[in-house]
């Protein structure tokens, strides 16, 4: 994997020190896993196989936001589409909450009009918004995906389709994905999250796309 000597002893911690290890970390995400994951909402898995996460729908039947938890059932992030905003936008929160006191970071589209999806990401601490602390982009048909510090070359993290991971997980639409040493492996799950989102269809209401209804992955989004 590319990266940084420099990256490497830094450590990223945007939801917690406890999802940073010392080591480069490969995980896998998947949809459809049976008994894990419901509809079109994302389970990730460690090398073995064994769950992780899953991305649940919040309780409303109207509500649009997402939980992703951890293996005992514990929210570790809510994330939350931004209504009524130019470009596709949402807001991810620690634990169940979305208060604006336990916003962790906020994630938009780079453009308006982009042939590829690429992603800016602002901490909570970023309020001006000018320039990204992190960027998402999407490569080879949805196929690659590198997260980047800020604007700079240096890749934190990145996801590649990958049939062979389905042996593992027995699911759909499954990616590999690598975390660079000392990265919070829970922020990139989330930001994988987020991506997943942002390429369903405008119209299906996000992780629905699959079944059940969801996040809404582009402009707009409900409560």
């Amino acid at each position: 994997m590319a990266s940084n000597q420099a990256l490497q002893n830094t450590s990223i911690s945007v939801i917690s020190p406890q999802y940073c290890v010392p080591c480069q970390i490969d995980l896998y995400t998947a949809k459809r896993v049976k008994k894990i994951t419901k509809g079109g909402y994302l389970g990730a898995f460690d090398i073995n196989g064994s769950n992780i996460f899953k991305v649940k729908k919040a309780s409303g039947f109207f509500s649009r936001r997402l939980i992703l938890v951890d293996v005992a059932g514990v929210p570790v992030v809510s994330l939350k589409p931004v209504s009524f905003y130019v470009l596709g936008k949402w807001k991810v929160y620690r634990g169940d909450s979305t208060d604006s006191k336990d916003l962790l970071f906020t994630v938009r589209e780079s453009k308006f009009f982009q042939l590829k999806t690429n992603l800016d990401v602002f901490l909570a601490s970023n309020t001006a918004e000018d320039v990204c602390d992190f960027k998402i982009k999407q490569r080879d048909r949805k196929k690659t995906c590198f997260i980047y510090r800020g604007n700079s070359d240096n890749i934190i993290a990145e996801m590649h389709k990958n049939k062979a991971v389905r042996d593992k997980v027995r699911g759909k639409d499954t990616y590999s994905v690598t975390v660079n040493p000392n990265v919070d492996y829970a922020f990139v799950i989330a930001m994988r999250v987020v991506l997943n989102e942002f390429n369903q269809p405008k119209n299906t209401g996000g992780g629905g796309v699959d079944g059940g209804g969801g996040g809404g992955g582009g402009r707009g989004g409900g409560g």
